[in-house]
């Protein structure tokens, strides 16, 4: 079976020793070069406060990006929306939508932010997360011009909206007919059937809507490519290891190389940590990369593959989005042939 389209959510992550200003501008280089290497999307993330995250306003950085390419489609991995108001969030849409037509895409999710000081500071905590549904609900209907506002410049559903979930979420999706994003450990959680539960629960309850007219998937997973196991492993430490430590810390610290006085510095809980992160991760040779992806689609049916994970090494990073896009070359021959969720050309 070919595999289906492959996509980037970077999140914007700082490095060791470069300001905002280069981290932006790399997430921008990235996106570029994904255009050219044939990706289908890149989005961006919304992370507020976080010392080693550079992405606080996706909507912005998606207008950057939309502006700088040409044609991959630019969106959110998501905006949060308990962060904000749904009519706001449908103007930002419809604005960048007007810009650019036929890119862009809006992932939503419903997480708040990492610590109380944070959380206070956004006006958002867990009522706001708890009414989710009911804003999204709103936020559609300012979309498809069925409220009692509308939303200038007008979009008429033309923007396709996206729920992040990580299980839960999933039920959410079905019921407002929006395609679905399912990432963490979820996706690696496959039932005694080799299925997914929380994806075929999806699709058995999911209800046709304007945006589209059948369940749509994307799977979301850090990937890594290296000329070895032990290569494609490292380019995942920096990351796992800096998700570990902040367990501990309460902070996300800049991505930084992690040699050995760094490994054995190291507790047992982040250890443990930093493993769990990877036994969650694809990484290896092209060849194990592309036999562990091909179970993956076989237990999800996606319809596409959402690639995440920072890396320290940029030339590593460069490389690594190389060889999956080589991968994807070679095994989506004809993966492409036919129809969208809405019976148009493929989004």
């Amino acid at each position: 079976m070919p595999f289906p389209r492959i996509s980037i959510l970077d999140r914007a992550n700082y490095l060791d020793g470069l300001t905002g200003a280069e981290t932006l501008n790399r997430v921008l280089e990235r996106a570029q070069r994904a255009e050219d290497l044939g990706y289908h999307r890149f989005w961006v993330a919304e992370h507020h406060a976080v010392p080693g995250i550079a992405g606080s306003a996706p909507a912005v950085l998606m207008a950057a990006i939309a502006a700088r390419t040409r044609s991959i489609r630019v969106g959110s991995g998501g905006i949060m929306l308990p962060n904000h108001q749904p009519l706001v969030v449908a103007e930002q849409a419809a604005t960048l939508e007007a810009l650019h037509p036929g890119r862009i895409d809006l992932g939503l999710g419903r997480s708040v932010g990492f610590t109380p000081a944070v959380r206070s500071a956004l006006r958002a905590g867990k009522p706001e997360a708890e009414r989710f549904e009911d804003d999204l609900r709103q936020l559609l209907d300012y979309l498809s011009g069925t409220a009692s506002v509308t939303a200038r410049p007008q979009n008429a559903s033309a923007a396709p909206v996206f729920v992040l979930a990580n299980g839960a979420g999933v039920d959410i999706a079905a019921r407002a007919g929006l395609g679905v994003v399912l990432g963490g450990q979820a996706v690696f959680e496959h039932d005694p059937g080799g299925k997914l539960a929380a994806l075929e629960r999806y699709r058995a309850r999911f209800r046709p809507s304007p945006w589209f007219g059948r369940p749509f998937v994307i799977i979301s997973a850090n990937v890594a490519v290296g000329a070895s196991r032990q290569a494609a492993r490292e380019l995942l430490l920096p990351e796992a290891v800096a998700l570990a430590r902040s367990r501990t810390t309460g902070e996300f610290a800049p991505l930084a190389q992690v040699g050995p006085a760094e490994w054995a510095g190291l507790s047992a809980r982040e250890l443990d940590a930093v493993e769990g992160s990877l036994a969650n991760s694809v990484y290896g040779t092209p060849a194990e990369v592309r036999s562990h992806l091909g179970r993956l689609f076989g237990a999800s049916a996606a319809d596409e593959l959402l690639v995440t994970g920072g890396s320290f090494s940029r030339d590593g990073q460069s490389d690594s989005d190389r060889l999956l896009a080589e991968i994807f070359a070679t095994e989506g021959q004809g993966a492409f042939v036919g129809t969208d969720a809405k019976g148009l050309l493929p989004r």
